[in-house]
């Protein structure tokens, strides 16, 4: 048994990875095997081991089964930008068939098996296609992750709209405080609660060293079915 999604956000720097990881500690409380991937990322630093990505890293922490960097993370840009335009000046291809070669062996070791993408829903991974193309070929229910702050109503009705057009289901959606300062902070989740008519699997609040902290307790894995 492997239960698979997709965690795509409203924009880039909304907190993916820490939705990601919340998610799949959740999932790990809960007594399954967890796989994290990063099928495409923009933006490595070096390490002892060589240049990686930092929310690969985080999203490797997360995995409770045995796997390599290269296996979460197959294709890795260097240039932090979007990955079309870095995949061009590091002669690059993102190549699907790699993508999905990867999915499934992750697939074949875990119960769960969770996937981010990078940036929003529509980023592009050449000039002609994104990566929700592929997404939609592996027919990944989605998750998508909201970060609270002025606008975010504009992009979460847009993404969730591009989304269903593309013909996926939207599981569930994750708040995820990014700015303390944001005013109206319980009216903008409650419109969004209204709007997007699906289940809310957690509020995240804002909170310093976050990505090196056990978000679990801010998670409801129930509406994934487990």
């Amino acid at each position: 048994m492997n239960k698979s999604f997709f965690v795509t956000g409203t924009d880039t720097e909304v907190g993916k990875t820490v939705a990601s990881m919340a998610v799949m500690q959740a999932v790990s409380k809960a007594g399954y095997s967890v796989a994290g991937y990063k099928p495409v990322a923009a933006g490595s630093k070096e390490t002892e081991q060589g240049p990686m990505n930092s929310d690969a890293i985080r999203l490797r922490e997360c995995t409770t089964v045995e796997v390599s960097y290269q296996d979460v993370n197959p294709c890795l840009l260097h240039a932090a930008c979007s990955p079309h335009i870095a995949a061009e000046l590091e002669s690059e291809t993102v190549d699907f068939n790699q993508l999905s070669d990867g999915l499934k062996r992750l697939q074949s070791r875990s119960e769960f098996t969770l996937v981010e993408g990078a940036g929003g829903w529509r980023v592009p991974v050449t000039y002609d296609t994104t990566l929700a193309d592929w997404v939609v070929g592996e027919k990944l229910p989605v998750i998508l992750v909201v970060g609270i702050k002025l606008g975010c109503l504009n992009h979460a009705y847009l993404t969730a709209e591009a989304i269903r057009r593309d013909g996926m289901e939207i599981v569930g959606w994750v708040a995820n405080r990014v700015n303390p300062g944001t005013e109206h902070y319980c009216d903008i989740v409650k419109t969004l609660e209204h709007h997007l008519k699906v289940p809310k699997l957690g509020e995240i609040p804002y909170m310093p060293s976050i990505k090196s902290r056990d978000l679990s307790g801010y998670i409801d894995i129930a509406p994934l079915g487990l």
